[in-house]
């Protein structure tokens, strides 16, 4: 069964990279080489065809069509795929507009995510057939700059919506820092992160409470290409922590990483001792990989019992051309309680293709093998994949509007995974993101 399961996974995976790859390669709109509509001495734009309604003198025919580097643009143009071109392949975002913008160092700014899920998933999206504002998210920082020496900075952040209660530190129970927030059964308040930054040279060390370093995808809707969560994301990785964590370039290609935390998704009190640390290597102009992990002492509200055990997170991503990168993930989490049983056992593969277009637009895939063996999901042991296909529009700087359909299988212990318990299901999702 394992075997079979191993094969879907590579096939489909195997698949999606083939597709992908074979589309990207065909996308570009070649633009068809036309006599100019008059004679200028002008490079014919390819995508430009006059009419009885058109001005056939030179400069209209030629100069107004022209002149744009996209080719495009012109009341005469009446060919379909130029306005595409001109729309997707040579979009102008413009300058993103700030609310607070930057002083003495500092800068301020946020963003509100609002979505629409037809069904629950238990990743985040919690509201099945609602609109409903995810993250109303406020930030101030200022980042450090050791290129002169010494230099000190730091992040406060505040979040109010759906996603808050998965973000606060729940880790420590009802006692612990923002984890009793709450604005009813969904919404809430909480402060994912408030910490201190200093550096100098090439060491800099964070402390406080921050986001972890571990695994691709990320709390922030704006750090995402999707709007729906992985699995491996929700149930095998910690969202923040609390403790310090150093950052060292040891070379242009190589970032150590290394820290002690209380546990996981914990605040400012005693909930575990823990080593957070990893590695980072620019293996090659289009290659990146990035281990890291966490072992020792994880917390002990959460689960109701004391959990220890390591995790690691492996990321590996690669630039297949300047508009395609393929980013391939695998995680493994084996904690035991004090008396040596088992808590939690995962292990995931995942696999995501990301095709830019232009800036303002973006198409990727997503699939998942997570392998639930025990302590998460319904803790009876499940195999769940997860297969997304998904566009991100952006119609202007400040906005992302990402559509996606994304289709879900259960195989094993199907209870309470999916909604109504069933074995496979398609959910539809949109949100938009405002910045600023």
């Amino acid at each position: 069964m394992k075997l079979s399961k191993l094969a879907l996974v590579a096939a489909v995976a195997c698949g999606l990279q083939y597709g992908n790859a074979h589309a990207a390669q065909n996308s570009e709109i070649q633009l068809v080489s036309c006599a100019s509509a008059c004679d200028c001495g002008e490079p014919a734009c390819g995508c430009e065809v006059t009419g009885p309604s058109c001005d056939p003198g030179c400069d209209a025919g030629c100069d107004g069509g022209c002149d744009s580097a996209c080719g495009c643009g012109t009341g005469c143009d009446i060919n379909l795929l130029g306005h595409l071109h001109d729309k997707f392949a040579c979009c102008e975002l413009g300058e993103p507009w700030t609310l607070f913008g930057e002083k003495c160092g500092w800068s301020a700014g946020g963003w509100a995510q609002i979505g629409y899920f037809t069904k629950a998933n238990a990743l985040f999206n919690s509201r099945a057939d609602n609109v409903q504002l995810q993250q109303a998210w406020l930030y101030a920082q200022k980042s450090i700059d050791t290129s002169n020496g010494f230099d000190m900075g730091g992040r406060i952040d505040y979040l109010y919506g759906t996603d808050s209660q998965d973000t606060q530190a729940f880790g420590t129970g009802q006692r612990g820092w923002d984890n009793s927030w709450d604005n009813g059964a969904d919404y809430g308040h909480a402060i994912p992160q408030a910490y201190f930054e200093a550096g100098y040279g090439d060491l800099s060390v964070k402390v406080g409470h921050f986001y972890t370093i571990i695994g691709y995808e990320v709390v922030q809707a704006t750090g995402n290409f999707f709007y729906s969560h992985a699995y491996t994301m929700y149930n095998s990785e910690p969202f923040t922590h609390t403790g310090a964590l150093a950052t060292y370039k040891v070379s242009d290609d190589l970032t150590a990483y290394g820290g002690y935390v209380l546990g996981w998704d914990s605040g400012f009190d005693d909930n575990g001792d823990a080593f957070l640390g990893g590695l980072s290597a620019q293996v090659s102009d289009d290659l990146n990989v990035t281990y890291a992990t966490i072992f020792g002492r994880f917390g002990e509200s959460t689960l109701g019992t004391q959990e220890q055990g390591y995790m690691q997170s492996i990321v590996a991503n690669y630039a297949v051309s300047d508009k395609l990168n393929y980013i391939f993930q695998t995680d493994l989490l084996d904690s035991q309680d004090s008396a040596g049983d088992d808590v939690r056992k995962t292990f995931d593969i995942n696999q995501y293709l990301i095709y830019s277009v232009s800036d303002c637009l973006g198409l990727g895939t997503r699939f998942e093998w997570y392998d639930a063996k025990k302590g998460v999901l319904n803790g009876n042991g499940s195999d769940v994949y997860a297969l997304t296909t998904g566009i991100n529009y952006r119609p202007g700087a400040n906005v992302t509007i990402r559509p996606e359909v994304r289709q879900d299988w259960v195989f094993g212990d199907k209870t309470g995974i999916l909604e109504n318990n069933f074995g496979s299901q398609t959910t539809f999702g949109i949100d938009t993101i405002f910045t600023f």
